[in-house]
């Protein structure tokens, strides 16, 4: 599947979401069943297929891991985090030692910490993904499947930082 032509707009990492969204709402707009309730049955299930893929291709785009999953696979990439070299040592070392700070934090229940640590991560998470880009457009493909597990690690960063201030908040 390829998110970028089924939205009908240009394959690349830097998208200006809120153009994308327009179009999306656009697309779903047109394919709404409601608009072929007098139509045959073929013509409904063929419009109905293709809202369903419009929305999955928004899905994609709008996640900046899966776009560059996507863009990666269109490039004849495999992906999936076991197809994938292991991240830098160095890297999960500092990941590993950020992971235990949160954890006594948490023990701690310093959600002040804990906010401020998931803001630098979100601050490094914005830096990978500008990397992306840049990698993107220069197509340098090996540093970008490292950028991605990147992308990934700090996802579950700040997906384990929102459930400790959900249960700290309580």
């Amino acid at each position: 599947m390829d998110p970028f032509s089924i939205l009908g707009i240009p394959c690349a990492f830097d998208v200006d979401l809120p153009v994308v969204e327009k179009t999306h709402r656009e697309l779903s707009r047109t394919l709404h069943p409601d608009r072929y309730v007098g139509a045959g049955a073929s013509e409904r299930r063929g419009a109905l297929e293709k809202a369903v893929e419009v929305n999955e291709a928004w899905r994609i785009v709008r996640d900046p891991i899966r776009r560059a999953e996507a863009m990666l696979r269109l490039r004849g990439v495999a992906i999936g985090e076991a197809a994938e070299p292991a991240a830098d040592p160095e890297f999960l070392m500092e990941m590993m030692e950020q992971r235990e700070a949160l954890a006594e934090a948490r023990s701690a229940r310093d959600l002040a910490g804990v906010r401020r640590m998931a803001t630098l991560v979100e601050a490094r998470s914005r830096d990978a993904e500008r990397d992306m880009a840049r990698g993107f457009a220069g197509d340098e493909t090996v540093s970008l499947i490292g950028k991605l597990a990147e992308l990934r690690f700090y996802r579950r960063f700040l997906d384990e930082v929102s459930a400790i201030e959900d249960e700290l908040a309580a």
